[in-house]
């Protein structure tokens, strides 16, 4: 019987022992392929996370050439007379004197001279052909010898067509400043002989355009996410639903199309303006665009907040709209705040349905009734003109940078303030 007993076991032990090495193989080869699906997960991550440094990376470094370029046009001087004092001017002094706002020597601390313009088509108002020369052999020597007797000139000339640059006075070309590009109020990227690169106006008008979308995006979309997730019945609901997230499919395009036939020619006939393109319809437009991912966003979170929260509330005496201000609003601060985050991206870095509507004027807006331009509006319309390398091509690459920086800024700042009111929250319950 104990042999019995003993030749059971064994043949046990040894139909077990197969099987339980194929069970720890299968285990081994399941415990690999976890860490190859871990291996690719964390590879993805790091990816993802070093494109987004490396693209960063990559719009800095184009954008800081800006200010290792030159105020005067690339290859081009402007000479004065000998006896002139006047040894530099701010891009904006230069762009008044080309276009005789500045007439006076004295107005930029000089004598009290008039201002004579010369640019190089001018040369033949001066000069005969045969002066210049059949290939315009001569023209260097000629301009030189104008500059030379010609008290109160300023020449906008090439390098080259000064043959003596003793002779004459060369205004001190310096670098383009950080004081000229986000103080300056003026966009005018291909003025010669000075292109202004004034951030202002852009700024100015990227900011009054998302902050009134957001203002009127904002309670819209809120009550329409209070409406769908705590007082329509569940036909409504889902019939509402998918038309809301069907507006965040329409192109941009099409969204400008309504805003320019619709929005433009209403707001022009309610405030008597002489054009209906304006910050406000941009703001309109962008409020519309903004408002299904506001609205869906929102009323997800508002739909996670716990039964038990509401019950208790209703409970304790609350009505059905004091659980909804005081108990599922605050609980569901977090995915409200995501949604303006995303609402306020997609107004701020909207294109083309912007340039449609808001009149593309590059100027300070003093009202939102007034045309304006953005930052991805002017990269949009400009980029493709802009050579390539050339300090405009530079300065829109440093628009980028700018936005990029409010963006972050906004993000940084909502976040902040949706863990200060969570935490209040948090504290209070």
């Amino acid at each position: 019987m104990f042999e019995t007993f003993l030749s059971n076991d064994s043949h046990t032990a040894l139909i077990s022992t197969p099987f339980l090495c194929a069970q720890k193989k299968v285990g081994n080869m399941k415990k690999v392929f976890e860490k190859i699906i871990e291996g690719i997960l964390a590879c993805s991550g790091f990816v993802t996370s070093l494109t987004i440094v490396l693209i960063v990376l990559f719009l800095f470094s184009e954008a800081v050439g800006l200010f290792h370029s030159r105020v005067i046009e690339e290859g081009y001087v402007l000479a004065l007379n000998k006896d002139n004092k006047v040894s530099e001017l701010t891009p904006v002094q230069i762009k008044d004197v080309f276009d005789e706002e500045i007439t006076n020597w004295r107005e930029v601390g000089g004598e009290n001279l008039p201002i004579r313009l010369f640019r190089l088509e001018d040369v033949t108002r001066y000069y005969t052909e045969e002066q210049l020369g059949a290939s315009y052999e001569n023209a260097g020597a000629c301009i030189t010898d104008l500059v030379e007797r010609t008290p109160g000139i300023v020449a906008f000339v090439p390098r080259q067509f000064i043959v003596r640059p003793d002779s004459v006075h060369l205004l001190r070309d310096n670098t383009i400043s950080l004081k000229d590009v986000f103080a300056g109020a003026e966009w005018f990227p291909t003025a010669t002989p000075a292109p202004q690169f004034g951030f202002l106006p852009l700024i100015t008008g990227t900011l009054w355009v998302s902050l009134f979308a957001i203002l009127i995006a904002l309670p819209f979309g809120l009550a329409v996410a209070v409406y769908m997730s705590e007082v329509a019945d569940h036909k409504i609901r889902n019939l509402m639903k998918p038309v809301i997230e069907l507006l965040s499919g329409i192109p941009s395009v099409v969204y400008g199309f309504f805003g320019l036939i619709v929005i433009v020619p209403l707001l022009q006939r309610v405030f008597d303006l002489p054009v209906g393109e304006s910050g406000l319809a941009g703001s309109i437009v962008l409020a519309i665009m903004a408002l299904p991912t506001i609205i869906t966003v929102t009323e997800d979170a508002m739909r996670n907040c716990p039964r038990a929260m509401r019950e208790a509330s209703l409970a304790l005496g609350a009505t059905h709209w004091q659980t909804i201000y005081k108990v599922v609003i605050p609980f569901s601060i977090s995915g409200i705040t995501s949604g303006v985050v995303l609402g306020i991206g997609r107004a701020i870095g909207e294109t083309m349905a912007v340039l449609m509507v808001t009149g593309n004027a590059a100027v300070i807006p003093t009202t939102i009734l007034e045309p304006l331009r953005t930052i991805p509006a002017t990269i949009a319309a400009e980029l493709g003109e802009a050579p390539a390398g050339g300090a405009h091509y530079e300065a829109l690459f440093l628009l980028g940078v700018v936005l990029f920086l409010i963006t972050m800024i906004i993000n940084f700042s909502v976040e902040y303030i949706s863990s200060k009111t969570g935490a209040g929250f948090g504290r209070k319950s």
